[in-house]
């Protein structure tokens, strides 16, 4: 009976049919794939560490193309996929424990992650997408830094001086409020930390003081998360003529912020975003596309790839600006330079 199920090329077609047809006349559904791993020591499965609630990978935008990406990878290699979520307001790390995968793609995690320590203690192969870039393990990812800083000068270029920035969260630690350049240069999540990066090379080499430029950050990420964020940053400085965001949902929050002011984008003030995203596209979003699919299909890659592995390797994706219909120079013409001569 063990080669109708396991080795079905010793048998005939019709000697194998009639084994199966017994068996499922006496209730037997076949070989016990818990036993079957142990035996083998291959689970059948890539684990997906997502340290966000469940329900985010099928309700953000960029998780879910980055996921499908990772699914056709699997499919591809015949290989099944296991969602490995993570409260990120929680250290219990038993999922990790109890995840039986021959391998685990972490998707952007803080450094100090206690999951990602988890995972990075079982013996079997890790491939980070995004962050962190540890060095010592396989990644894919873009260069954050250089996109955003391109957005930057694209703004800079519009005129733009005085702006006001809304990201995403920068630690695990539940901060809605102004950033100050301190917690910027240390945040645990190295994206948002290297496209705020970018923005401040950019604006510092146009004159602007970035100390005094107001982010604000926020822990959830989500349309309503944005237009609180704009509407933070407005509060502060009413006269700020563009409101960067570092994602698209938190731009379309911001849209939102805007209109309920009776302020016309781009007319009164221009608002950016990241990532690519459909709804960011079809509200003529300026913003930087990012390949969220084909890096989730790239990780897969790399985790299944079963030749002998060196060193660490990095595949880094390209990006492009798309200049939407939400950026134009500010109210009034040229803008006088601020914060600087």
């Amino acid at each position: 009976m063990s080669n109708a199920y396991n080795r079905p090329d010793q048998l005939s077609p019709e000697l194998r049919r009639r084994v199966l047809d017994t068996a499922r006349r006496l209730g037997y559904p076949g070989p016990d794939p818990v036993a079957r791993s142990l035996r083998t020591r291959k689970a059948g499965a890539v684990g997906l560490l997502l340290t966000e609630n469940l329900s985010y990978a099928f309700r953000d935008p960029a998780a879910i193309g980055f996921l499908e990406g990772l699914a056709l990878a699997c499919e591809d290699a015949g290989t099944g996929l296991l969602l490995v979520p993570a409260n990120p307001e929680r250290e219990d790390v038993a999922s990790v424990h109890r995840a039986g995968v021959d391998g685990f793609v972490v998707y952007s995690v803080p450094d100090d992650d206690p999951h990602l320590a988890a995972v990075l203690e079982r013996p079997v192969p890790t491939v980070v997408c995004d962050q962190p870039d540890l060095g010592t393990v396989d990644r894919v990812g873009i260069d954050d830094r250089g996109a955003m800083y391109e957005l930057a000068r694209h703004l800079i270029g519009l005129g733009h001086r005085r702006i006001g920035v809304v990201c995403m969260r920068l630690a695990r630690d539940r901060n809605d409020g102004f950033v100050t350049p301190d917690r910027q240069h240390a945040a645990h999540f190295h994206v948002q930390r290297n496209r705020l990066s970018g923005l401040a090379e950019a604006f510092s080499e146009a004159g602007v003081d970035w100390s005094q430029v107001p982010v604000v950050e926020r822990f959830d990420h989500n349309m309503a998360s944005g237009a609180s964020g704009a509407a933070q940053v407005l509060d502060r400085d009413p006269q700020v003529t563009a409101l960067i965001c570092t994602s698209d949902v938190l731009a379309l929050g911001a849209m939102t912020e805007a209109a309920r002011r009776g302020l016309r984008v781009p007319h009164d003030i221009t608002v950016t975003g990241f990532d690519g995203i459909r709804a960011g596209e079809e509200a003529g979003l300026t913003t930087v596309r990012q390949p969220v699919l084909e890096k989730g299909r790239a990780a897969g890659k790399l985790l299944l790839d079963a030749n002998e592995r060196s060193r660490p390797r990095s595949v880094n994706l390209a990006t492009e600006l798309i200049i939407g219909k939400t950026s134009a120079g500010p109210r009034g013409g040229v803008e006088e330079r601020w914060f600087g001569p």
